[in-house]
């Protein structure tokens, strides 16, 4: 995800859904996605509107803003959420409507200038989350099996990952035991995470992977995506705020399985 630098389109349907409120743009995804930020003004709240246009890659990775919606309004009444105003489609896209969240992303400039926090907050966020959602009541999974299934789906119409070959079979295959099993993000990139103007975490956005696995497949995402966002030097923080030790081999692991898509 980037924010866009350049002036983007905005969708018919998106300036239907904003009305007279202003439209700024907020991220845009790899997938050709975007999410627009409407403040309708007034005392009214500010809102999202992510807006996906069906392409070959959105198929492929099985985008699906209604799941993304159930994901959050099942994740509501546990840890803090965008609440979810409206989910629709049209012949060109689909789109998700949610009450803009207290808190900004942790790679808003305001954080990037200071990674320590971000990287103690990533951390402590992600542990106040695996400790909140219950796993014996999620109905879905984020398993290393589904996750395989996907790859090879994505081989079978072309779209393999880089090295989805033999050896990268049988490594996919050899997962390590779990650890702990906990009700995962799905995509705990540093973007997804909300502070505070303390520098505490306040929330997580982005939830269409939510499902059951093992906890080092979301810790070793988060700590992947540090460098991309803050550099290199800061993954222990993400643990120390979490509160465990690094497990190199889990994380060499997961973050294998992350780019096999």
């Amino acid at each position: 995800m980037t924010i866009p630098t350049e002036a983007a389109s905005v969708p018919d349907v998106v300036r239907d859904l904003a009305g007279a409120g202003l439209i700024t743009p907020a991220w845009r995804n790899e997938l050709g996605g975007l999410t627009f930020r409407v403040d309708p003004g007034g005392r009214h709240h500010p809102y999202f509107v992510k807006w996906m246009p069906y392409n070959d890659r959105a198929t492929t990775e099985k985008v699906d803003l209604t799941n993304e919606a159930a994901r959050m309004r099942w994740a509501a009444p546990y840890t803090p959420v965008p609440q979810v105003l409206e989910v629709g489609s049209d012949d060109e896209a689909q789109w998700l409507v949610t009450v803009a969240m207290t808190g900004r992303s942790a790679v808003d400039p305001r954080w990037l200038v200071e990674p320590e926090t971000a990287a103690r907050a990533i951390g402590a966020g992600l542990r106040a989350l695996h400790d909140a959602l219950p796993v014996e009541e999620c109905p879905w999974t984020w398993s290393v099996e589904d996750r395989i299934a996907v790859a090879e789906d994505r081989a079978a119409r072309g779209h393999a990952a880089v090295g989805w070959s033999v050896e990268a079979r049988a490594r996919a295959a050899d997962a390590p035991d779990h650890d702990r099993l906990v009700v995962c993000h799905g995509d705990a990139c540093a973007p997804n995470t909300l502070l505070d103007d303390d520098g505490a975490w306040a929330g997580h956005v982005d939830f269409g992977g939510l499902g059951v696995a093992d906890r080092w497949a979301d810790l070793a995402v988060a700590t992947y995506s540090l460098a991309w966002n803050y550099g290199d030097g800061y993954d222990h923080l993400v643990y120390e705020g979490y509160g465990i030790d690094e497990d190199p081999d889990r994380v060499a692991y997961y973050r294998f399985l992350w780019d096999l898509g």
